[in-house]
């Protein structure tokens, strides 16, 4: 008989515990009242964005640079956040300008030759939060992706630049909604 009490309890209390770490998560997730599981850390009271046209403000690359930043990152803030998008006036405003567009040797060889050369874009970004001033910044972001020193930059700019528009995306994002 003391066994049989033994392992009712022992279940009783397996029970006990379980319902108690449900209990106890659910309350903790449901207490950051900020955080969301895309990564965002945006306040509940930002409700619209706006990603004003990028411009070129250097000589080089395509021309269609700009707008493609621009729609890129609109979508990817579509797709990552809940905010409405609209054409100017939003609560969170991103704006800004291709500010490089180089090559560079990356790597030398033994005989003081470029190895590899390196394509670097910048973007200087002005964001602006219409709810809380002490988020906004202007800030220069640069990512960069080798190529081959035997090949020219024509043969290799639409491989490298979907990649370097893509982690551009992803540094301004952080930046101005993950707040990292």
């Amino acid at each position: 008989m003391a066994s049989v009490l033994k392992s009712i309890s022992a279940s009783s209390v397996a029970r006990v515990t379980l319902i108690f770490l449900i209990l106890n998560s659910s309350f903790f997730l449901s207490s950051c009242g900020i955080y969301s599981f895309s990564g965002t850390n945006l306040s509940p009271d930002l409700k619209t964005f706006s990603v004003i046209n990028f411009t070129m403000g250097t000589a080089g690359g395509p021309a269609n640079l700009p707008q493609r930043l621009t729609e890129q990152l609109k979508e990817y803030f579509q797709k990552n956040t809940s905010l409405t998008i609209l054409p100017s006036g939003g609560d969170l405003i991103l704006e800004g300008s291709i500010t490089g567009y180089d090559v560079t040797p990356a790597a030398t060889t033994a005989n003081d030759q470029a190895g590899l050369n390196r394509l670097n874009v910048t973007v200087q970004v002005r964001f602006t939060n219409g709810k809380d001033e002490t988020k906004n910044f202007d800030q220069s972001f640069t990512y960069y992706a080798d190529f081959p020193q035997e090949q020219t930059l024509d043969q290799n700019e639409a491989r490298l630049l979907p990649t370097i528009q893509e982690n551009l995306i992803q540094q301004i994002f952080n930046k101005s909604a993950a707040d990292w």
